[in-house]
Parts: structure tokens; sequence; C-alpha cells
């Protein structure tokens, strides 16, 4: 038997029959919890194809079968179903079954079948999202595509147990900044316990995966700090960071501090770099530091806190007239400065000038913004926070991005603890991003609904992913934008739940609540309430077998033809009409009635049933007792007979 559909009894009104063995061998206070759980559970589907091969069926037994397999994800079987339903009994269908039907034809990609089924579930009044997504998108086969937006984040492979940050392209390469055991002298840095930094290079593939990460080589590394690089497009020149240290001699300011200074290496030989040079704007009394060239590589940016820096460190430029010659440095002014820091620049093929700042509304430490740069090279629009998941409460900094490409790489300590220590370098795939979140309540009383299934469904019914919520209830899903989904919640004893989602163009969060009709009174051996049994009615009076009772009492039969170890209880009630003694001897009749049909004309064992008893009128399922005035139809709900099913 399918193990889905014995997890989901409740949900596909399975019955129960005993499968515990050795429960005296149980802790005590385990065995009332496995009273409760102590049934196998038998396949309504099973039943109700054997009733229809028996020639009885019904728009009902239709949607329950295709139910059956729609909430299983067998969409085949349960588009047969649906369509038999419609196609025989079309007053009796609606609305969601077509939808259903719709879907099911749709995952088999008979799209025209379904398209045809959409505009019907339209004609009789479908869900009102639905309908208006169908309404302005009726060619969605030509039109579905995925524009990614946003940004998805990996770290890279090369990554160590200390810090990696400042990443840089160098041709087919990516240089950054490490603070490894394998940096230069293997020195360590007393600010924070950790060895000096050094620029390695490491190997890019075309997807943007690092790896075979080793020391840059020749002459840039030392036994103190170099980071943040840049490099000319052919390769031959980079400017990088460094302590105010070169031929062997560091250099402090007036508060014996060694700041920061940009210096200038070229290529000689196989990737060996030499000819470092100082630039001639550092000063021993200031930082100038992290430099970005312009897309056409005339103009350096850098941050420094030199004079007439409005805060702590704003971003510079200076112009390349000729080797080693600059212009004076240009304050790049309020629009991209404020009072706190500004650093890392880098300008993108785009000519956009992503930097990081911490003097914005953010959402902590360091963020990255983005403006585009005019002809001048100066912000010419609005400094835009890239948001999550490129910032996050955590430092990130250091972002470079090959835009054609879609990919990038940014510096960030958001998984650690320990500051920069903690730095690592990620990869960004630009990507529009959405999360798809909820919680499983009851729908009546707004508790929780731990252990509920929820199923994430693309727009073509296809199962995406799915999972099975913890105690808070709550799920999460990742989806892509400017797609439909549908989110599916079940939950044994509860009712399915099917919400659609159109997602927007742009990364962000939805949220889907999922709410779950209770839909399950049945005693856990009450057969006729598992398999949705009508009431085995009697006339006044009378004890035959009726016509419509006989469709009913089939289910029971084969019932107990799949399942041969199936034994029933039979018992039978009246109303409360009539001399008490009188009543119960009818009752006993009707159950005696309804046993022997079951043995004689359907030919079920006598051995399967331990006993059939009449009740009398002494188990009413209603207010209707001696001496009340109800209606027929009242008096008629306790004219019954249960079927329970014995250990």
């Amino acid at each position: 038997m399918n193990n889905k559909l014995l997890k989901n009894i409740f949900l596909f009104s399975f019955v129960a029959l005993i499968t515990t063995a050795g429960l005296a061998q149980k802790k005590k206070i385990e065995k009332a919890q496995q009273e409760f759980d102590k049934f196998a559970y038998i396949d309504a589907r099973e039943i109700y194809l054997k009733i229809v091969e028996d020639g009885y069926v019904s728009a009902q037994i239709y949607k329950n079968l295709g139910d059956t397999y729609y909430w299983n994800s067998d969409y085949d079987n349960a588009a047969k179903w649906y369509q038999k339903a419609i196609a025989e009994f079309p007053t009796e269908i609606e609305a969601p079954y077509y939808y259903r039907a719709a879907q099911s034809l749709k995952s088999l990609k008979k799209y025209e079948e379904s398209d045809e089924l959409m505009k019907l579930y339209t004609a009789i009044g479908g869900d009102g999202i639905i309908i208006q997504n169908f309404k302005n998108d009726p060619e969605y086969l030509k039109s579905i595509a995925f524009e990614k937006k946003g940004y998805v984040l990996e770290k890279i492979a090369v990554n160590t147990e200390f810090s990696d940050f400042g990443p840089a392209y160098y041709q087919d390469k990516l240089v950054f900044a490490s603070s490894s055991r394998e940096s230069e002298g293997s020195a360590i840095y007393e600010w924070n316990e950790q060895p000096f930094l050094d620029l390695f290079v490491a190997d890019m593939d075309a997807e943007g995966k690092i790896s075979n990460a080793s020391p840059l080589s020749g002459e840039i590394n030392t036994r103190y700090h170099e980071s943040s690089a840049v490099f000319t497009k052919d390769g031959t020149t980079v400017y990088f960071t460094r302590n105010n240290f070169i031929d062997g001699k560091k250099g402090k300011d007036k508060n014996k501090t060694i700041r920061l200074k940009l210096y200038r290496a070229t290529k000689s030989g196989d990737n060996f770099w030499t000819n470092i040079v100082e630039l001639p704007f550092n000063s021993k009394e200031y930082s100038v530091a992290h430099p970005a060239l312009s897309v056409d590589e005339k103009r350096l940016y850098f941050s420094s806190d030199m004079p007439g820096t409005l805060g702590m460190s704003d971003l510079w430029y200076v112009d390349i007239e000729g080797d080693n010659v600059y212009s004076e440095p240009v304050n790049m002014g309020a629009t991209i400065n404020t009072e706190a820091r500004e650093s890392f620049p880098f300008i993108s093929e785009a000519n956009n000038l992503y930097y990081s700042s911490d003097g914005r509304a953010g959402l902590g430490g360091f963020d990255i913004y983005v403006t585009p740069l005019n002809n001048l090279g100066v912000s010419s629009g609005k400094v835009t926070n890239l948001g999550e998941p490129a910032n996050s409460s955590q430092d990130d900094f250091g972002f470079i991005i090959q835009e054609s490409k879609k990919i990038g790489y940014l510096s960030s300590n958001r998984d650690g603890s320990k500051g920069s220590i903690d730095d690592d370098i990620y990869r960004v795939q630009e990507e529009c991003a959405i999360t798809i979140t909820g919680v499983v309540t009851d729908i009546d009383t707004g508790e929780l609904l731990p252990g509920a299934e929820v199923s994430l469904l693309d727009e073509n019914n296809q199962l995406v992913e799915q999972v099975t919520v913890g105690e808070d209830a709550s799920y999460s899903f990742s989806a892509l934008c400017e797609s439909q989904y549908s989110i599916r919640g079940t939950k044994q004893r509860y009712n399915p739940n099917e919400k659609v989602v159109s997602t927007p163009d742009k990364t962000g969060t939805i949220d889907v609540p999922l709410p779950l009709k209770l839909n399950d009174p049945c005693p856990p051996n009450d057969l006729g309430c598992r398999l949705k049994l009508q009431p085995i009615y009697f006339d006044f009076d009378k004890s035959n077998i009726r016509p419509d009772a006989a469709i009913e009492l089939e289910k029971i039969a084969a019932a107990m033809r799949l399942y041969p170890e199936l034994v029933l209880k039979i018992e039978s009630h009246t109303d409360s009409r009539g001399n008490d003694k009188y009543n119960e001897a009818l009752s006993d009749r009707r159950a005696k009635s309804t046993l022997e049909y079951l043995i004689n004309d359907r030919g079920i064992a006598r051995e399967r049933f331990t006993e059939a008893v009449g009740y009398g009128e002494y188990q009413l399922v209603n207010e209707c007792s001696n001496g009340v005035k109800c209606s027929e139809e009242k008096h008629q709900l306790n004219r019954r007979s249960m079927f329970l099913i014995q250990n």
C-alpha cells in the first residue's frame, strides 16, 4: 500500500485496522498514545475503485477518486477521474474541481485541454486571483520567462579560517587579501592576533567558482599588510594598498601610527610583480587605500581621511596624467560621502560606482551602495542600498561585479562573531529571489498545526519542494520571480488547502498563511464514518434494506473483500417514537437484516462479524428523545446502522 497514502489516512478517509503488536512491552506512559495510533489504515481509493468496478458510480465517488490522486501528485490518474466527473455529472461539479482538473492536465503538458477547463472554471466563478492571472496572460506558454534579479550568495571555496576579503578581477583570475598562515613571514598583527594580510591569486572558472589560491608572486607581499587592489585590463599594472612600508622601511605619523598607502606595481615576466612605486599623494599623516579604476582607466578612485574629508573617510579620485603623475585629489562630495566612513569603491563595466558606507540608513555595519556615474565620473543619480542579501546586519564591503555575466563577489563577516577575523568572500549571483513563508493553523481555533505537510508546486503543477512543519508550524520556500505557484497544505484529519501565489519581479518575501479545516469527527474504529458512508436508513417500523442503503453497504462489502483481516461489529438504532421495548426488538431486527444482507447477498463470511446488536432508542444522535417534537428528517437520523472495526 502506498506509504504516502497511509500517512494521509484522515485526509483521504482511510480505514483503520490493527497492526500493532507487543504493546505489553512498551512503557505505560506511551501506551495511551499507542492505543490511539495502533491501527493501520485502509486506502479509501482502493475501495472506491472496487465500487466503480462493480458498477456503482456517482459524482462524489469520482471527485473523491480524483482527490486521492491529486493530493498525492499523481496527475495522470487525477485528470482521468476529474474528467469523468465533469463529463458524467457536470451539474454536480464545483469550481475547485475544474481548477484541479486543469492543473492536472497542465502537468501532463495538455495545455489546450487545460485552457478549456480554465475557461469553464472562470465561467462558474472560480477564485479571483487565478481568474485574473489567466485573463491577464492567456498566452502564458509564450511569455513564461524568469528575470533574475537580486543576489544569491555562496562562500567561495578558498576562504580560510582567517580573514579573507577585498576581491579584485585580474583578467581570468581573482586576487584577494588574506591573513592566511601562508602570508609572507607569517608575522602576527597584534591588533587582532592574526597573521598580516597578503595578496593571493586564484583561478576563476566561467561560473565564477574559485580554486587553487596561492600568494601573488613577486615583490608586492611583505611582512606587513597588503590588501585591496585593482588591475588594469591588460593585466600589466596593479594598484594596491599597503602599510606605510617600502624598501624595508616603515613610516609612522606623528602619533606613531603606521598608515595605509597606495602603491603601483608592474608585471615582469611570468606573473612576477615588481617595480613597486608609492603614489605621490600619499602621506604618513593620513591613510589612502582601496583603489578602483574608471572604465577608461584614466581615473583612480580611492578612500582616504586626508584633509578635506567630510567624515572619518571619504571617497576621492585623481586623474592619471602620466607615469606616476596624477592630478590633485578631488573629494566626491556630499552626494556620496557622509560624516562616517565611505570605503572600498569599485567601478563596474556599466560605469556604476559600488562602495560601502556606515553613514547611511542601512542594515548594520558597512552596507554596500550603488550609484551610476556620468561622463564626468561623478554620481549622476540616486544612491541605492543593495538591500538583503547583499547586505546584512554585519559588515558588507568590497563588492565587485561583471554585470554582463551577472556574477560578482563581496566580503562580509555575517557568519561569524569575531568581527573582521571572520571576513569571508562570497560569490554573488545576480538573481531575483523570492521567499515564500507561512504558518499552518487550525482555521477555527487558530492553533498551530505541527506535523502538517506543505508542498510548493510550479505553474505546471509539478512538485518543487515539500516540507513537514515543526513545532512552530512554519514553512519557507525559495521561489523564482514573476512566476505562479501553488502552496498546498495537508494534515491528517484536516481538509487540504491550496493557495495560488504570483511572485513579483523584485527580490522579497511573501507571507502565505495556510489555515486548515478539521474534517474528521470519526471515531478511530467507525468504518462507515471513515468511508463517508451515508447512513443506512430504514423506513418507519421497517427492517428491510432499502436500495439507497444497498449502495452504502456495497462500500462495506468492498472493504471487507479487499481486506480479509477486517472484522466488524454491526450496531443498529431506532428513533424515539414507539415503545422502548419494541424499539429494542426493531433495532435488533435491523442489525440482523444488515448482517444477513452482507452475508447472503454480498457473500461475506459470517465469521467476519463479531455480532449484530440493536440498541433501540438509547443512543440518539440528536435531541429527538421521547416527548420532543421533531421533523421526520431529524427522526430519520436516528434510524441507522454502524460498522465498528474490531480488534
